[in-house]
């Protein structure tokens, strides 16, 4: 099995407030300020989570369709999820609504999913060993 490597950087900034710097060296605030006003809010980890599944599926499913020569005008996911109440709060479940706007044929987005979300989409395929992972899609021409 071959295998690759990367890395990211996270530095603390005060308070809860962290910023974080991915592979490719793009920046993004994380936490929150204890003095709660909203300029000094960052993304909280738990939703980034929810945030990195959609993205990866995302990604995929448009280079999927792009390839599929399917007439693909936009495309929102939203994620939900469902998490235990008290610590350690680790996700039970999350569902993602794919919304595509566009005429693409539904068989070709549902492959396109399928194929994210089982092969491709290294965050989904990595947390359905302990989340329960469920989609949906909604087509608007």
């Amino acid at each position: 099995m071959e295998t690759t490597s990367k890395s990211v950087k996270l530095e603390w900034v005060g308070s809860r407030m962290f910023a974080g710097t991915d592979s490719k060296g793009h920046s993004l605030t994380i936490g929150y300020n204890r003095d709660h006003r909203p300029e000094s809010q960052g993304a909280s980890p738990s939703d980034l989570l929810m945030l990195s599944a959609a993205s990866c599926s995302a990604y995929d499913v448009v280079e999927i369709l792009e390839k599929q020569k399917q007439p693909l005008e936009g495309l929102s996911v939203t994620v939900t999820g469902t998490q235990k109440k008290d610590p350690p709060t680790k996700y039970l479940s999350m569902h993602l609504t794919y919304r595509v706007k566009g005429d693409v044929e539904p068989e070709k987005l549902e492959r396109a999913i399928q194929l994210s979300e089982e092969k491709y989409c290294t965050v989904s395929i990595t947390l359905r060993q302990c989340v329960d992972i469920t989609s949906e899609y909604k087509i608007h021409p």
